[in-house]
């Protein structure tokens, strides 16, 4: 389905981009504005849990799998919306359509890109086992082996993955696209582009959390405000000004890496090279012997951490996936079908 092409409008992601959705004046019934309403709270509910309790929590990968589990559900909540606003796709917008398919794309080349990053982070957990299986019957030639194993353990991780930089500009396109697109006939649609605004702005700040994590660098956070109307905008304000201010912080502090676990390898690799170095002098010592059982711990702590991680984005890249091919279909057979009864087809099929 081809459309023409329409010149970009200029973007203003520090003003009110949803300034023209239910302006004042506007009526809705009290169904709609209830529906409204509950999205809305719960989207300030997960916001809330998602924000930190301490500041130390900010960039593990708990907490980064925490936020990729939100991200599913408030997808999942615009999915049960839709159901619940009985708004078929033969009535949708071309210009809703077109966002949404834009906008798709988009967010399923950032998962690719963070696929890639946690894939290539698992590939240094080889140079680890190797270190550790050199430790566990350690004869003194064993000691340039394992010295082999750390630097390469050292430049793999500090080795720069370009689809995670690319991730940032994905970002700034989709931040440039906020203010799209308005309705002026439909309150169903009003409601529908609302909510909606919420879930791109939850997502776009996630995403770009994550894309700090992985490229080391907090220079390209963005602080969007949220027109205080909306229901959860305050819990978005502070949970974004919470976790930017960690992560600027974590990313100027010179390490090799922004996230929390992996600083925890690198410390102890850190610590354990020179005495790597000396040989057979430090092979016997508790602190070497420190080293190796703290090293067999922090591994598989983060070893495990991506591997969670990595589940939980290859997840929202499925929800991602089939919302789109649920929509490509209905437009397709021209079905009066809603959009999430296809998706929970989709999902299911795909589950089997």
């Amino acid at each position: 389905m081809s459309r023409p092409q329409e010149p970009q409008r200029p973007s203003f992601p520090f003003g009110n981009p949803f300034r023209n959705i239910l302006p004042k004046g506007s009526y809705l019934s009290p169904r709609l504005l209830a529906l409204v309403n509950k999205f809305e709270e719960t989207l300030a509910e997960r916001l809330r849990k998602l924000t930190p309790k301490d500041r130390e929590d900010v960039l593990t990968l708990s907490w980064m799998r925490c936020a990729m589990e939100s991200l599913c559900d408030i997808h999942a909540d615009i999915k049960a919306l839709i159901t619940a606003l009985e708004l078929p796709v033969s009535v949708w917008d071309d210009k809703w359509i077109d966002v949404y398919l834009d906008n798709s794309v988009k967010l399923l080349d950032i998962c690719i890109g963070f696929s890639a990053e946690l894939s290539r982070l698992n590939q240094s957990h080889l140079f680890l086992r190797c270190v550790l299986h050199n430790f566990d019957s350690m004869p003194s030639d064993q000691f340039i082996r394992t010295r082999s194993s750390l630097d390469g353990w050292k430049q793999h991780i500090t080795s720069k993955n370009l689809r995670t930089e690319n991730c940032f500009t994905i970002l700034d396109n989709l931040v440039a696209t906020l203010d799209e697109p308005k309705v002026k006939n439909s309150s169903k649609g009003k409601v529908l582009m609302r909510a909606m605004y919420g879930v791109k702005v939850v997502t776009v700040f996630v995403c770009r959390i994550f894309a700090a994590a992985f490229s080391g660098s907090g220079t390209k956070l963005m602080d969007l405000q949220v027109p205080e109307k909306y229901l959860w905008a305050e819990a978005y304000t502070g949970l974004q000004a919470f976790v930017n201010v960690e992560v600027r912080n974590s990313c100027i502090s010179g390490r090799v890496t922004a996230l929390k676990e992996l600083q925890a390898v690198d410390i102890i690799v850190k610590k354990m090279y020179p005495l790597v170095e000396d040989g057979t002098n430090s092979i016997e010592s508790e602190e070497f012997k420190d080293c190796i059982s703290d090293l067999r711990k922090s591994a598989a702590k983060f070893s495990d951490g991506v591997d969670i991680l990595l589940k939980e984005v290859d997840g929202f890249f499925q929800i991602l996936l089939s919302g789109r091919d649920a929509l490509l279909c209905s437009l397709r057979a021209g079905s009066d079908v809603s959009i999430p009864m296809q998706m929970n087809n989709i999902t299911e099929q795909v589950a089997r």
